[in-house]
């Protein structure tokens, strides 16, 4: 198995899949808490981390399908966190029998045209490299950061995106990823599996176009976290953790889902 992953707690299978940047460490405070009551699974996407870099153009919905086929598990609950989310979407549609729920949380959406906003900032950012330590400054610049940048977590997101584009640019030998046809986007009303779309009130525009879309998922829920901005699996790790507690265990009160028509 060529990617890092660690197992704590039992019961019911959590497999948490982190965003762009930074690694499974980011998990570290809601995995403390999920294992009081299951099994959660965290693991370092391929080229993050501890586990082995993009060498070839890479399936990220098929790494996971080797995890989980690895681990022995056979229908799990999904948690992805923004490009953890695309991935925990895709793998929902590619492989519906192997997902017993799924929760988003600020999560990408193949397919889904991002705002000329969110692009100017990635191509102002992408226009640093190689200057690692100006494209982290950049990337942690952008407004949706200012929560997690303004709070302890700073330190940790700073360590997490150097440590990530330096293996991006001495260590990987691909930059594509490839992902299932046709684009989610046009699937999502395929989704079987119970799911759970969380963000906070601090992100690009986008993100509620997003969750626009989500809304024809047939069994889906919302929540929305005050105050939280894109990293909100960090400054908002206990609200969070309630809230995927309360939904795998039937809980969720009807607060915590607004803006379902």
């Amino acid at each position: 198995m060529e990617l890092y992953y660690e197992i704590q707690g039992s019961g019911s299978p959590i497999v948490m899949i982190h965003s762009g940047g930074v690694d499974s460490r980011v998990w570290r405070y809601m995995a403390q808490d999920l294992t009081q009551s299951f099994k959660v699974i965290t693991f370092d996407g391929r080229g993050t981390g501890r586990s082995a870099a993009l060498l070839e153009p890479t399936s990220l919905v098929e790494d996971l399908r080797k995890l989980l086929e690895h681990l022995g598990l056979d229908c799990v609950t999904l948690v992805g966190h923004s490009m953890g989310g695309q991935v925990a979407t895709d793998f929902a549609l590619s492989y519906p029998s192997m997902v017993e729920r799924l929760v988003v949380i600020a999560p990408s959406l193949t397919g889904y045209a991002f705002s000329d906003e969110f692009t100017q900032y990635m191509a102002s950012v992408n226009a640093a490299a190689p200057d690692i330590s100006k494209l982290v400054e950049l990337s942690l610049a952008g407004p949706i950061y200012r929560a997690a940048m303004a709070s302890p977590h700073q330190d940790f997101l700073r360590e997490s995106y150097t440590h990530y584009m330096t293996r991006v640019f001495t260590e990987w030998k691909s930059f594509e990823v490839l992902w299932p046809e046709p684009p989610a986007i046009e699937r999502l009303d395929k989704i079987a599996s119970e799911t759970l779309f969380i963000q906070g009130t601090i992100d690009w525009p986008d993100m509620k176009k997003i969750a626009e879309h989500f809304k024809r998922v047939p069994l889906i829920r919302f929540a929305e976290i005050e105050g939280a901005d894109h990293m909100l699996v960090l400054t908002h790790a206990e609200e969070l953790s309630n809230l995927i507690r309360n939904f795998m265990l039937g809980e969720l009160n009807d607060a915590a889902n607004p803006g379902r028509e």
